[in-house]
């Protein structure tokens, strides 16, 4: 981090080349000497330092200035840097006036002019005040500030992108934190049309960013180094990084294209305990940043956020088409794109997406929801995760599953733990039929099974993990699909011995290939698939060993 700053003002530029130097020779070691020739230009300094998220020590001030007085700028800079250490420096014939003033900016000592020789008559002084300064200080957190609201889905938006792509940052509700309101001032945003703001360390700002405006501001790849690759891999949930980690350790060029962030849906579980060889379980956060290392180390290229916009086949190649423009071309192709939550289909939900019905989001959102009551709709493993998260935090957590029981769609050891818990509720034969609220939720609208009724409960935050529906479209045309969407694969394209409509190949298609030869399908978003992270990473690994087979034909 920075070192934490002394900020010395005077108009006269003699005796502030003065102060700066003797200040420098003293303290240059451990702390950044600043100066400032008025009052007004310092507390823009001051204002610059808070949005860079950097620490002031002490305030040297002169006290005859134009404009703005020392002791002006010291009570404003006071509502700033509360912290930092206050001197003012004064002629003799000053002396009761800055007597006056260390009550109105709470001075901690004033020093006359001159203070030569600094030895005996600076250094002692200023030495006491910043031992005292360093021994209540505590660093400011390194790393991206997000000022928002809590109801604004463009601060959902950005909180969820950094936390699934593991970006440390401070979150700053404009409604709750006192300091989020000054710092939109100091960058001169509007309080409620502008939000979110990011700042980031180096004092830079972005206002209501896109995730592609993020990622290219924090160094994110999102273009590819290269026009040719042995394998691309769309999307990077358990099944494409584990293609990923199998393709490049075994010599294959590799690049892996995710549209949001890698670890894809399992990235989003709060834990996953029955994953094999982790007894204690672990996070999706934690599986998809140990993959993004092991695929990394192999020399795989991720490119994230990045959006696969269509494919097409030119000779023996598969070309890419992205979202900015470019395109890639490969020789085999693995879609590993996973699924997404379905979205509620009811009255009020689109409207209210980001600001009080989240999907997935446990991670990102639990915090905000402490001592709340928190409604989850979702009977599947992902949900039971969820609930178990939120726990921690809400004072009670409803669980709205259509279903008659969990154990038609959830993992046993989960059910264990959700009948355990005192303040999860399990309602079964219970659907959301209608949300309501203006700016951010606020009631559903129950629907019970059993008895036909209806009631309407207030509520702030509602969860959704329902279903999976692949996102496939941009393969139209192309590639063989169900009515979902989910991708046809292997001996399932086979109609009766009949080779499937592209096929133009003597064999019949490897166990996960498309019916376009080299182009290949792993994990949830194939047909067929079984739903559960370790047999993602099962066939992602098994689906190189076939992409071997296809290329040594090519």
């Amino acid at each position: 981090m920075a070192k934490p700053a002394i900020l010395t003002v005077d108009d006269d530029p003699e005796v502030l080349q003065a102060v700066s130097r003797d200040l420098r020779h003293q303290y240059g070691d451990r702390f950044r000497i600043l100066r400032a020739d008025s009052g007004i230009t310092a507390l823009d300094v001051v204002q610059q330092l808070k949005l860079r998220n950097e620490a002031v020590a002490l305030f040297l001030v002169d006290q005859r200035m134009p404009q703005m007085g020392g002791v002006e700028f010291l009570e404003q800079a006071k509502g700033i840097f509360p912290d930092a250490k206050r001197a003012l420096l004064t002629a003799y014939a000053d002396t009761n006036a800055a007597i006056k003033s260390i009550n109105s900016a709470r001075l901690d000592y004033y020093l006359l002019k001159p203070w030569n020789p600094p030895e005996e008559k600076l250094y002692p002084v200023l030495d006491d005040l910043l031992d005292d300064w360093l021994a209540g200080f505590r660093p400011p957190f390194e790393g991206i500030r997000v000022i928002g609201n809590r109801w604004s889905p463009f601060s959902h938006q950005v909180k969820d992108f950094l936390a699934r792509n593991q970006i440390p940052f401070k979150w700053l509700d404009i409604e709750l934190e006192p300091e989020a309101a000054k710092l939109v001032e100091y960058a001169q945003a509007d309080c409620r049309q502008q939000l979110p703001l990011v700042l980031f360390p180096d004092g830079s700002q972005l206002i209501q960013p896109s995730n592609f405006e993020i990622a290219a501001k924090i160094g994110l790849q999102t273009q590819a180094e290269r026009p040719f690759y042995d394998l691309a891999i769309v999307g990077a949930g358990p099944a494409g990084l584990a293609a990923a980690v199998y393709g490049a350790s075994e010599g294959l060029s590799t690049v892996l294209i995710e549209r949001e962030a890698p670890g894809g849906q399992a990235g989003t579980s709060s834990r996953i305990e029955n994953y094999l060889g982790f007894p204690i379980g672990l996070s999706g956060s934690d599986l998809a940043r140990r993959g993004v290392t092991q695929a990394r180390r192999f020399g795989v290229e991720i490119l994230t956020p990045q959006v696969v916009t269509g494919v097409r086949l030119q000779d023996t190649y598969r070309v890419l088409q992205l979202a900015d423009g470019s395109e890639i071309s490969c020789h085999a192709l693995l879609v590993a794109t996973g699924v997404s939550y379905r979205w509620l289909n009811v009255p009020g939900a689109e409207k209210l997406a980001g600001a009080g019905i989240y999907y997935g989001a446990a991670m990102t959102e639990a915090i905000a929801c402490s001592n709340e009551k928190v409604y989850l709709v979702g009977g599947a493993n992902s949900a039971g995760q969820a609930a178990m998260h939120f726990s921690k935090y809400a004072s009670k957590v409803i669980m709205l599953v259509r279903g008659e029981s969990l154990s038609l769609s959830m993992s046993q050891y989960l059910i264990d733990q959700i009948a355990a818990t005192e303040n999860i509720q399990v309602c079964t034969g219970c659907s959301v039929v209608e949300v309501k609220g203006e700016k951010h939720l606020e009631a559903i609208v129950i629907a019970h099974a059993k008895t036909g009724q209806t009631e309407t409960v207030p509520a702030r935050s509602l969860f959704i993990f329902i279903g999976a529906s692949p996102k496939t479209d941009w393969l139209d045309g192309v590639i063989q699909r169900d009515a979902q969407g989910f991708i046809i694969t292997g001996p399932d394209l086979m109609d009766n011995g009949k080779s499937p409509r592209g096929w133009n190949l003597e064999r019949s298609p490897f166990l996960l290939e498309t019916n376009i030869p080299g182009i290949f399908a792993a994990g949830d978003v194939r047909y067929g698939s079984i739903k559960r992270v370790a047999s993602g990473v099962g066939e992602g690994s098994i689906a190189i060993q076939f992409v071997h087979r296809y290329l040594s034909n090519v």
